[in-house]
């Protein structure tokens, strides 16, 4: 059984490190090198390759990513609802997408949402496993998890979220918390330790975890079971003791050949998230950090794609690899259509202006041309160039709907008269005739 980290840890190089290089416009050693040291993963189950899956790379030597959740609830949404929501993440540019369905009919939803990707799909196998236990944690035996792991694994999941940091010792330090346990699987697995009396069973399993994960070759996203889930609780002592595991299990999944990520915090305020980025690197030696928002305030419900965005676009800066995105719709219900675009978009903003504050080569040359475009008042250049050139378009043309605007030298705004670009081009053409510098030379005198 070989996976990509051993096959770089052999010295071998991938049919996906390859095409990773290529996407990346990054060298395939330096593509092979990163994986070898686990600072870099690329989610490609060996099921999902022969399927249609375009390889893709997570690692601070690879551009920001950022992954989309989608997933079907007990009350709501459906398989071509899920489908929809797919199709509308990866078309908006999401790099991942997780299927996070907690309701009926889980495996014909992720079974075709599989099908239907070019990009990896991740899970929380938990959840699946709940709903087959009739939502009764306490019945879960080890080997139920197990079973699960591997079951998805033969569908073609390319990474899962697995809560094995969240221990017995830890629960104590949460019950100061504002929000105590946000996370879902952290919170089903902190209940089931509190009915048995036991150490989490996935933490004691992981080793039997792992040989199934290197099997297919699904990358590990250590889940953050005691994230924060209020900017209150950031930073404390339950989160930096669990991240403590998540670091040593980085070094044990490594080992027995698995690919590792770890998941970071939901809230964080904007004057912590740079020491959070650092901890985690140093902890977890460098394993890519994917992380949630953060949500830098608690204060804006309905627009948290926004409060989060703004934590994201900080935490992709100093050294998260990946940004799960956040909707308008967290905290308040499942995302529709809609939403999901609206959070894939927000963060595209973030991951872009990440990967231009690291200087990434070539980050910023999208940028510079639609600035240029913008200046010449090339406005189909403008929109081509845009995030979301169907909205930007329709902004322009609402206030100046008629043909003849199409190529106007303004915008409603400013109109022909205020057009700070048109003097601008006024000024450059007196430069160019040598009045300009007539001007200031008679100025001088």
């Amino acid at each position: 059984m070989t996976t990509q980290l051993t096959e770089a840890r052999a010295g071998n190089i991938t049919p996906e490190m390859e095409y990773v290089a290529k996407r990346e416009n990054i060298s395939v050693d330096l593509v092979r090198d990163e994986v070898a040291a686990g600072r870099m993963v690329i989610p490609a189950n060996k099921v999902h390759i022969k399927n249609g899956l375009e390889p893709m790379a997570i690692g601070l030597a690879a551009t920001c990513k950022i992954n989309a959740n989608i997933g079907n609830s007990a009350v709501t949404s459906d398989e071509e609802g899920e489908l929809d929501k797919l199709h509308a993440a990866v078309h908006f540019g999401a790099d991942t997408v997780m299927d996070l369905s907690t309701g009926k009919d889980i495996d014909n939803i992720r079974k075709r949402i599989i099908a239907a990707s070019p990009v990896p799909i991740g899970t929380v196998p938990i959840y699946q496993m709940l709903e087959e236990l009739g939502g009764e944690i306490e019945d879960m035996r080890p080997q139920h998890f197990l079973d699960m792991i591997e079951h998805q694994a033969k569908q073609g999941v390319d990474y899962m979220t697995v809560h094995c940091g969240i221990k017995l010792e830890h629960l104590y330090m949460t019950t100061n918390r504002v929000t105590g346990i946000v996370s879902r699987g952290g919170s089903l697995i902190a209940k089931w330790m509190m009915v048995h009396k036991k150490q989490n069973p996935l933490y004691d399993s992981f080793d039997d975890l792992c040989a199934i994960m290197k099997e297919y070759d699904v990358t590990w996203s250590l889940g953050d079971g005691l994230r924060p889930g209020s900017i209150a609780d950031a930073s404390d002592e339950a989160q930096f003791a669990e991240l403590d595991v998540l670091g040593e299990l980085t070094k044990r999944g490594q080992e027995l050949g698995t690919q590792v990520m770890v998941e970071g915090p939901g809230h964080i305020p904007l004057d912590q998230i740079e020491m959070n980025m650092k901890r985690q690197q140093e902890i977890c030696d460098g394993a890519p950090f994917y992380v949630l928002g953060p949500l830098v305030t608690d204060i804006a419900p309905g627009y948290d794609h926004i409060t989060s965005a703004i934590g994201a676009a900080m935490a992709g800066w100093h050294g998260a690899a990946m940004l799960c995105y956040v909707t308008p719709k967290e905290h308040l219900g499942l995302p529709e259509l809609e939403d999901v675009k609206q959070g894939v978009i927000a963060y595209k903003i973030s991951a872009h202006a990440a990967d231009v504050a690291r200087k990434r080569p070539g980050a910023q040359d999208r940028d510079d041309a639609l600035s240029r475009a913008r200046f010449a008042f090339d406005w189909k250049e403008q929109f081509r160039l845009s995030l979301d050139p169907e909205t930007a378009q329709r902004y322009h043309d609402e206030t100046l709907p008629q043909d003849t605007f199409k190529d106007a030298h303004f915008c409603s705004m400013c109109g022909p008269k205020y057009c700070s670009m048109k003097i601008t081009e006024d000024i450059r053409k007196m430069a160019d005739t040598g009045e300009l510098i007539e001007l200031a030379a008679g100025v001088k005198s």
